[in-house]
């Protein structure tokens, strides 16, 4: 019998889309909702958390890990929550266009911690899309200097995304993506809620949030996060991994997009950084060509 899958490439191609384009989107509601970023991400992770645990349930799937399992994916939990507070921090003091572009350099952080963290050997052609990707990043400094913080900070939300990321690649040859999801989820939940008691903010959280704060963080914690996450790995299986990683370089595109639509003048950058975001975006498309290339020949 044929593989359900493989019949329909087209409909699996447009979930993919559909859901980068989610993740593209999550940006837009970074900047929407009023609360700080560390509160921000404590709420997703909480409602993703739930949600995750919800569809378990009702699909019956067994969340039973080894000890060694729990503590790996709980502790990745913890970068993931640096990365997205990074990431919704780097927002507010920026402009969503700015940090959509930085996270971009994620494929250069990848390219450098891969090898290290796998002992590899770094290839020369990746060092020459670092080189480009850098460049691109000197001129978005150089011409956006007022968002010198953001920049920053979408680098470094960049940096912790290619670190667990690159431990997720070797944790996922073991282990079910969706149940790493969930457990990195509450891992970065417990993280964020151990860090607010030591602060103190999480003692005085009221959750008396507005009505489009919670809307919004239900969208963010359940459409963007949970069901994005489910959709994604699940098309991930039938998809080849260069269509994958191409269509996923399509999230900042989408972003910068969105970002115009909804945010308008606030968004419009100076000549030099469309310049040095179109370096850093081409040089992101092209590191899966140049790969699938080198694996062919």
């Amino acid at each position: 019998m044929d593989n359900p899958a493989s019949i329909h490439p087209n409909r699996n191609l447009l979930i993919l889309h559909f859901t980068v384009f989610i993740w593209g989107f999550t940006g837009i509601l970074g900047a929407l909702i009023s609360i700080n970023a560390v509160q921000l991400v404590w709420y997703r992770v909480l409602i993703a958390s739930l949600t995750l645990l919800a569809y378990f349930t009702f699909s019956k799937t067994s969340l039973r890990i080894s000890k060694k399992q729990f503590f790996q994916f709980f502790f990745t939990g913890s970068i993931v929550a640096i990365h997205w507070i990074l990431f919704f921090y780097a927002i507010k003091v920026s402009t969503v266009s700015v940090t959509l572009v930085c996270l971009s350099s994620f494929t250069l952080f990848t390219a450098i911690l891969e090898p290290l963290i796998k002992k590899k050997s770094i290839l020369i052609p990746d060092v020459i899309i670092g080189l480009i990707i850098i460049l691109g990043i000197y001129m978005i400094f150089k011409f956006e200097s007022g968002y010198t913080l953001g920049i920053i900070l979408g680098l470094l939300s960049a940096l912790a995304s290619s670190l667990f990321s690159t431990i997720n690649s070797t944790l996922v040859q073991k282990s079910d993506p969706k149940i790493i999801g969930f457990y990195e989820m509450a891992g970065a939940f417990f993280w964020i809620s151990l860090y607010r008691l030591c602060d103190q903010s999480l003692l005085s959280e009221s959750f008396n949030l507005s009505f489009k704060d919670w809307s919004y963080l239900l969208l963010l914690g359940t459409i963007c996060t949970a069901l994005a996450y489910v959709a994604g790995v699940s098309v991930m299986r039938t998809l080849s991994a260069f269509r994958v990683a191409l269509i996923t370089n399509l999230e900042p595109v989408y972003g910068i997009i969105l970002a115009f639509i909804f945010f308008g003048t606030k968004e419009t950058m100076s000549v030099g950084f469309y310049l040095g975001a179109t370096l850093i975006i081409g040089a992101v498309f092209l590191y899966p060509i140049y790969k699938k290339r080198k694996n062919l020949s």
